[in-house]
């Protein structure tokens, strides 16, 4: 058999980018939804796969998110909960306001039909002790906020950089220490929830997920794919069970998210992106067996998994 791995996609809208980047637009909620979501669910139904759908409540509320929803859930799907309003600082939140943010969330995505969410991704991969308790009490089985990379720091330069607002950009994507996160699913001790990391690429610790690799394929179109090559061979020898983290902008050209410019990867043309992503999804069903994060956690839970004290999440 092949070994397991998963696909998921953060389903963040125009807004929220442009809200995180400090440009008031945002206060107007445009959406590229209508044109991401039938495109994304085409190459996943081409790919015959059945991913997972992280889902921001504040979008489930309005009608193109909801119609997002349904038509998600309609493909098989699962849907997980995003948070509400997608702010990328959570960590800074009141417990309290940690939990309105999960609850609305549940309850705009089950409004809009899909069943109650077991997973959990936290924006700008924020997650602390007070969100992993919230997520144990409400019942849920996995989180998937950890990106274990000491990128994070650079990252958040080069994003405050070109922002029109820093605010809550001090800690944005967090610090060098992530990288001391584990690579590969583990249990949260005396919590009980299953983490399961975005995948970077072993040994390095550099994001492999959608953004990069279009970065890349900027530079050289062959140099984003023997980068996505390389990953993978080593997940293979290193034993890592990659998640893969797609999202909305992968498919999008820059001119259906305007007011992106900033963001790695939006000058490749539509039709590139979504030839790329066929190709990385091909890839690796080709070596893995690829399933969503709730099937992929299932998989795992069984085992002895290694156990990693809340306190160390940040």
């Amino acid at each position: 058999m092949k070994p397991v791995a998963s696909v998921s996609l953060d389903l963040d809208n125009l807004w929220a980018y442009l809200r995180t980047h400090g440009d008031p637009r945002w206060e107007s909620r445009p959406s590229f939804l209508p044109s991401a979501v039938p495109r994304l669910l085409d190459v996943f139904g081409e790919q015959r796969l059945t991913t997972t759908v992280f889902v921001v409540g504040a979008d489930a509320e309005r009608d193109d998110g909801a119609e997002a929803v349904a038509s998600i859930v309609a493909a098989g799907h699962e849907i997980a909960n995003h948070s509400f309003w997608h702010q990328p600082w959570l960590h800074r939140f009141s417990d309290e306001e940690v939990e309105k943010e999960v609850m609305r969330a549940e309850e705009a995505i089950t409004a809009a039909g899909a069943p109650r969410p077991v997973g959990f991704r936290g924006p700008g991969f924020s997650v602390t002790p007070a969100l992993l308790e919230v997520l144990r009490r409400r019942g849920y089985l996995y989180d998937a906020s950890v990106l274990p990379t000491w990128i994070g720091p650079l990252a958040r330069a080069y994003h405050n950089r070109s922002a029109g607002s820093t605010d809550g950009g001090e800690d944005l994507f967090g610090g060098f220490g992530k990288v001391r996160a584990p690579n590969t699913a583990y249990r949260w001790r005396d919590n009980g929830l299953v983490e399961l990391p975005v995948t970077t690429m072993p040994l390095l610790r550099v994001p492999i997920h959608g953004a990069y690799l279009l970065q890349l394929h900027q530079i050289s179109p062959r140099l984003a794919r023997g980068y996505f090559r390389t990953a993978l061979r080593l997940c293979l020898a290193r034993r890592v069970s990659p998640s893969l983290l797609l999202h909305p902008t992968d498919v999008l050209s820059g001119a259906e998210a305007p007011g992106m410019e900033f963001f790695p990867g939006m000058a490749v043309p539509g039709a590139q992106k979504v030839e790329l992503l066929g190709w990385v999804l091909s890839l690796l069903r080709e070596h893995f067996d690829v399933v969503g994060t709730g099937a992929h956690v299932e998989r795992v839970a069984g085992s002895r998994l290694r156990e990693r004290d809340p306190v160390a999440c940040g």
